[in-house]
């Protein structure tokens, strides 16, 4: 139901999800960083999809309503969390120790979503390809504000051993400020080697093969 004069706006159909049905979805990976500032690739002619995840799948009506974006459910993530309640009663702290913030987006409310640091991990779990290797990177450059003490908690619940590798090997290319200050005490990197690509270079310290041209694709 819309109100009298109302539009649909894919804001208000997540505050929906949220808040009205109370479901466990919230805005993140790479719709998350688009949201927040962080977008590289302009995808022309193409329109923008919201990447919702959680443990709650997204209800079949969604993919009826004729949204601008699109909307596509990326499943858990790569974080063994306890389900939280996505409500107004949840506290802002129960948010941030998962990782996820309240954002404004007017007129609907306040939507939740993942902070910069479980979106660029919900990413590299997504990237299966060379071409998702170089949207990590890309994104990766401008990331020169993150919280290490809030990585430390993401990559100590993260499970995928594919996404800690890939973030790592990004981030210590980039050589942010932060990064120097990141502890690895109790992140668990796995054994043996991983590969994202093949005929690509094998990063020594993370054990992941990357392409060889990543600086020709920030160029």
């Amino acid at each position: 139901y819309m109100r009298k004069g109302g539009s649909l706006r894919w804001e208000g159909v997540v505050r929906t999800l949220q808040w009205m049905e109370g479901l466990s979805l919230h805005v993140g990976g790479r719709f998350a960083l688009a949201w927040l500032g962080h977008e590289h690739y302009l995808r022309l002619g193409e329109a923008a999809v919201i990447t919702l995840y959680g443990p709650d799948r997204v209800p079949g009506w969604v993919g009826k309503l004729p949204l601008v974006e699109g909307v596509e459910y990326c499943g858990k993530g790569p974080f063994d969390l306890p389900v939280l309640p996505l409500t107004d009663e949840t506290s802002d702290q129960a948010l941030l120790d998962q990782g996820l913030e309240r954002r404004e987006a007017a007129p609907s409310g306040m939507l939740v979503c993942s902070t910069p640091e479980r979106a660029m991990l919900e990413l590299c779990d997504e990237a299966s390809d060379a071409s998702g290797v170089y949207e990590v990177d890309a994104l990766m450059q401008g990331m020169a504000t993150l919280r290490p003490q809030r990585l430390e908690m993401l990559l100590s619940y993260c499970r995928s051993i594919k996404a800690k590798r890939l973030f790592l090997a990004l981030a210590e290319r980039h050589g942010h400020a932060w990064f120097s200050h990141l502890s690895l005490d109790g992140v668990d990197l796995g054994r043996g080697k991983r590969s994202l690509v093949s005929g690509g270079h094998l990063h020594p310290r993370y054990q992941i093969t990357l392409p060889g041209d990543l600086d020709e694709q920030l160029g």
